[in-house]
């Protein structure tokens, strides 16, 4: 009941913010930027867009490979992105990337590996892909007060950051605390694993470097998927501009309030783009149709899903009820 009274509140707070999204949005220039490109033109650009997408989920499952090897949950390529396909399609029912987190966990355990690694090598993930996100905005920020002129926009953008750039330098700095009780009770223990195997990860001569070109090709491809859907509605929108919003963006989207991002998504696409000076309704169409994007390339998942081996096999009852 109460697993269904939370999917309940996401489904709503989805559903709110998108109507807020879409309440503002004029249609007639929506008819208009769209008869500028012809079907052709728009299917092309978005078939680009869900080609990009599987690419990003390949170099996703390259840096889960190096992570799960320091886990002592080693995962061969194919194996890893097979499992982050089948975790898109789980991501498209369940609130933003949690569900596709728990059945990649559930994937991984079932290969020998136990719990224990598999929980960490998905938590360490996502912490090291976090961490480098948040650091790509930094870095863009003199840039991004230059493309934003609104002072609301500038400190948002600053909170946001400060907010990512302090909870992953804090998950980092955890590892390093020679607090005893840290390694011994139950609610912390696992937290400060997790944070030595990201410190490992992330400063590993041999690692780190690879970890961090992974994470930034990642993130770079999120912004070359959000162009494509720019250039799918031949938006005026430049690919710095984009390159500057879509980390925010994604840095937002990230909280688990929604399903699959829904709704939090277009009303931030929205707000940020009216911050850089760009059309608001351009925003909500380039976020309905990166999450059309994404939704595609879930479907393909969802394909894998049904005709992997792993199907057949009997899943805990919280994953299988969203299946």
């Amino acid at each position: 009941m109460r697993g269904f009274l939370v999917l309940a509140a996401r489904i709503l707070v989805s559903g709110a913010l998108l109507y807020l999204a879409l309440r503002g949005v004029n249609f007639a220039a929506i008819q208009s930027r769209l008869s500028q490109s012809s079907p052709a033109w728009i299917l092309g650009w978005m078939a680009l867009s869900v080609l990009v997408n599987i690419v990003q989920i390949f170099f996703g499952a390259l840096r889960w490979r190096e992570i799960s090897r320091l886990c002592a949950a080693p995962l061969q390529a194919s194996q890893a992105f097979r499992y982050n396909m089948i975790g898109t399609f789980f991501n498209q029912t369940l609130p933003s990337t949690i569900g596709g987190d728990a059945v990649r966990l559930w994937l991984v355990s079932r290969t020998g590996a136990g719990w224990r690694a598999a929980t960490y090598s998905v938590l360490v993930d996502r912490a090291v892909g976090l961490i480098a996100l948040a650091f790509m905005v930094v870095f863009s920020l003199p840039w991004s007060y230059q493309l934003i002129g609104n002072t609301q926009g500038r400190l948002a953008l600053v909170l946001i950051d400060l907010a990512a750039i302090c909870a992953g330098l804090g998950f980092l700095f955890l590892g390093h605390l020679p607090w005893a009780w840290l390694r011994s009770w139950w609610p912390t223990r696992h937290i400060h694993a997790c944070s030595l195997i990201a410190n490992r990860a992330v400063f590993d001569r041999h690692s780190g470097p690879k970890i961090a070109i992974l994470s930034l090709c990642v993130h770079i491809l999120t912004v070359v998927i959000a162009w494509c859907t720019v250039r799918a509605i031949s938006a005026p929108v430049d690919f710095e501009q984009i390159f500057l919003l879509i980390p925010p963006i994604v840095l937002v989207t990230m909280l688990p309030i929604s399903i699959a991002g829904w709704g939090v998504r277009e009303a931030t696409m929205m707000v940020a783009f009216g911050y850089a000076g760009l059309a608001q309704t351009d925003g909500t169409m380039v976020s309905l149709l990166f999450g059309a994007s994404s939704f595609a390339v879930g479907a393909i998942g969802g394909l894998i899903w049904i005709f992997s081996a792993e199907k057949a096999e009997k899943m805990p009852k919280t994953l299988a009820e969203a299946d």
